[in-house]
């Protein structure tokens, strides 16, 4: 059985089971937003950048100057061969900023205020309030994280934020909820929306104005953290941004507006995390029935029709043109293990390391991950083109596990969490000045 000191070492640093000893809670402040106009606010709003590679992005910019992307994946609009990290990228992204602004794309706001961002999605609803949360709560872990970040991908989006001198995406941050934030939001909008449309992937987007912050900055004093559900690569940089400008100024007061980056919080009851799948090129020299023999001796496996597990502690596994569902014995799981009993840390310590030899899932060649709204019909049809020998359909990781991980100080596997809808970027820009 795994333990979590193994899997946490593993995956980047050990596992602090023991309470935080900072007593605090989460700062929120209003902003000047940089926004699309209302009548092209649907041909700004992009993809986030870290979703696409830069042949997808380029894809969905075209014949669309207004684009976000030119923003922020800016190596669209120099030649293909460009490195990411060089000089003239980041510069172009400062250059589609401010043409925005000149062209009037985008508008300051005059007013410092909050808003609210609604989300639907399949009949499912979040909502989220959009403001500037504090660098010091991120370090102190007032906002809490759960995946090991890459220098070099911190490095890119630092050196994004300091040249654009903005945040432009903000970080996607859950709370636990609090009956009264449901009050405050029907109270704190006006009827009409500052935006609504619809995406072509189905997601209705709404954003309303708050007429008066004070009360959300109120509320959110007595929310003692806040969890990064998407965008550790943003809030690791802004962090990093922030206090690049502190030691840059001498007569820092703690007041500037780079002490502050951009964040929507939802809370954690609406969220849904979707799975991420594996699949792997090779059985490790054996043959299908060798497998599955070796799988028996983990719990109970069967022949299914339902490619997606129905509860924790059961994968589905497409092998040889056919789904099976491997179900492990209950009382082998210890649920007060954080990581260990997470079903990504399951199937990586009992399955894929002991019997298909996959070792670090980061680095190794093998092994490929299949997340979000394609399901198990990619798995299946990877399988069956004969890329993959094999398919694994996990069940999700839950916002409560996810949270329970942050708390401990510990560090989930790559690749746990999938959450859709993705925010899109482009709708507020954080200035640091």
């Amino acid at each position: 059985m795994a333990c979590s000191a193994s899997v946490s070492v593993r995956f980047g640093r050990a596992a602090r089971l023991s309470p935080f000893a900072t007593k605090a809670s989460v700062r929120l402040q209003a902003f000047h937003a940089i926004r699309p106009v209302p009548e092209l606010v649907s041909r700004v709003a992009a993809v986030p950048y870290d979703v696409v590679n830069r042949a997808e992005a380029a894809e969905l910019a075209e014949g669309n100057p207004y684009s976000f992307l030119h923003v922020g994946r800016s190596d669209i609009d120099l030649p293909a061969d460009t490195d990411p990290h060089d000089a003239r990228v980041y510069s172009k992204a400062r250059d589609a900023l401010d043409r925005f602004i000149a062209e009037g794309v985008l508008i300051r706001d005059p007013n410092r205020t909050l808003y609210l961002y609604r989300q639907v999605m399949d009949g499912r609803t979040q909502t989220g309030v959009v403001g500037c949360v504090h660098v010091d709560d991120y370090e102190r872990d007032v906002i809490r994280k759960h995946e090991k970040t890459r220098p070099d991908k911190e490095d890119d989006r630092t050196r994004h934020v300091l040249t654009l001198n903005a945040h432009a995406e903000p970080v996607f941050l859950a709370y636990r909820s609090r009956g009264e934030f449901d009050d405050l939001a029907k109270r704190s909008v006006s009827p009409a929306p500052l935006y609504d449309f619809t995406t072509p992937d189905r997601v209705r987007h709404t954003v309303w104005q708050v007429r008066d912050p004070a009360p959300w900055r109120d509320a959110f004093a007595a929310v003692p953290q806040a969890y990064v559900a998407d965008g550790h690569h943003r809030s690791a940089s802004a962090w990093r941004a922030g206090k690049e400008r502190r030691a840059r100024n001498p007569r820092h007061q703690g007041t500037e507006e780079y002490n502050w980056f951009l964040a929507v919080l939802f809370p954690a009851d609406q969220l849904t995390i979707m799975p991420y799948n594996r699949v792997v090129r090779d059985l490790a020299g054996k043959t299908p029935p060798q497998l599955l023999q070796e799988l028996r001796q983990l719990g109970s496996i069967s022949p299914t029709d339902q490619p997606s597990p129905s509860r924790a502690g059961t994968f589905c596994i497409y092998l040889a043109g056919a789904w099976h569902r491997l179900s492990l014995d209950e009382s082998t799981i210890d649920h007060r293990d954080p990581i260990g009993s997470l079903d990504v840390s399951l199937l990586q310590d009992r399955v894929l390391g002991p019997l298909l030899h996959i070792g670090d899932p980061r680095t190794d060649t093998r092994i490929d991950f299949v997340g979000g709204v394609r399901g198990s019909a990619e798995l299946q049809r990877r399988v069956k083109s004969g890329e993959m020998a094999i398919a694994f359909s996990l069940f999700p990781t839950s916002m409560e596990q996810l949270m329970a991980v942050a708390d401990a100080g510990a560090v989930m596997p790559p690749k746990s969490t999938w959450f859709e809808p993705k925010l899109r970027s482009g709708l507020f820009v954080h200035e640091l000045d």
